[in-house]
């Protein structure tokens, strides 16, 4: 079965995935911070039986003490859990789907958060899948919720609908012309934040930004998915703009096959400079420079990164060897 980033989806040009999480915690336990490894034995099974009853076979369980610190990391590489996840070890846990499309994380910051992830811009489709999911256990589960203020989190930003969704965008011509700046300070005034994805959140690697919801009180899911994708088809039709113009400069053309060349010749590749390169590629591939499916370079962002490299190769044993393994699997990918 293919893995989610494996597959493309809607606006595929300029969006790369869309995520929904859901923060849940059970009333009759403490918030998980407060809560005994005993205490989180129990939420763990309550919230696992319920699942399974509820005819989710197809999610997988994990104690999350049972994975190394790398394959953890990895898992937040993957966009299957958070990364403050991935240091959570006694009384955490994890159920994920075969195609990884779908997973919920116990005894994180709150008892439960459901995650659903898809390719594209799919924000409604994400969004059902976590609502199906949250209201199978609202039937089994006593959740935490007041009538006035909404579902209840161990985070006071998170109040109300608890709801986090957030659209991965690619944005190398609005990033080279320096828009970001401007961009993220205009629509922070609508509720909505663009930070970087990968690497230093202001001047991200790869030219890729998560563009996320941050209000959830006082406004309902369907309303925030609304804006959310409102705003995110602005920064698509820009994006597409900005690129029209700048593509067609020599410059611009020599830059993305000059980083082919370096992708499919290189014999060492640090992080950094295989996102930056990549970004360029993807942006050729997208304007018909570069014959590349855009979702083989998005599985190659995915797995390009470092522990996922180091997890899914055997023997690494050095910075350098990490970064040895990364060009030869870029090189056989990008192959002419």
């Amino acid at each position: 079965m293919n893995k989610w980033y494996e597959t493309k989806g809607p606006q595929s040009e300029t969006v790369l995935s869309t995520r929904v999480r859901l923060s849940r915690n059970l009333e009759d336990y403490p918030f998980p911070s407060r809560l005994d490894s005993e205490g989180k034995k129990k939420v763990n099974e309550l919230v696992k039986t319920a699942v399974f009853e509820g005819g989710n076979q197809s999610l997988e369980y994990f104690e999350m003490k049972d994975l190394t610190r790398l394959q953890a990391i990895s898992l937040a590489e993957r966009h299957v859990i958070s990364p403050d996840f991935t240091d959570r070890k006694e009384g955490a846990a994890l159920l994920i789907s075969q195609d990884e499309s779908v997973s919920i994380m116990l005894c994180e910051e709150d008892h439960v958060k459901i995650q659903a992830v898809q390719s594209g811009l799919a924000l409604d489709e994400v969004f059902a899948r976590c609502d199906e999911i949250d209201s199978l256990l609202d039937s089994k589960l006593n959740y935490a919720f007041d009538e006035k203020i909404g579902y209840l989190t161990s985070r006071p930003t998170d109040l109300g609908t608890a709801m986090k969704a957030s659209v991965l965008v690619h944005l190398p011509a609005l990033t080279a012309l320096g828009q970001i700046p401007r961009l993220a300070s205009t629509v922070s005034k609508l509720g909505i934040n663009i930070t970087g994805a990968y690497g230093n959140r202001i001047q991200p690697a790869g030219d890729i930004y998560r563009v996320s919801n941050c209000i959830t009180l006082g406004i309902t899911e369907s309303t925030a998915i609304a804006n959310l994708k409102s705003i995110v088809l602005q920064l698509v039709a820009q994006e597409k703009a900005a690129q029209e113009k700048e593509i067609k400069t020599p410059s611009e053309e020599d830059k993305i096959y000059r980083s082919l060349g370096v992708l499919q010749n290189a014999r060492l590749l640090s992080t950094n400079e295989f996102m930056e390169l990549i970004s360029q590629v993807r942006l050729g591939a997208v304007n018909g420079l570069v014959d590349i499916p855009v979702e083989d370079i998005n599985s190659l962002i995915i797995e390009m990164q470092p522990a996922t490299v180091s997890v899914n190769n055997s023997g690494l044993d050095s910075i350098t060897a990490r970064d040895a393994r990364r060009a030869e699997l870029v090189r056989d990918r990008l192959k002419v």
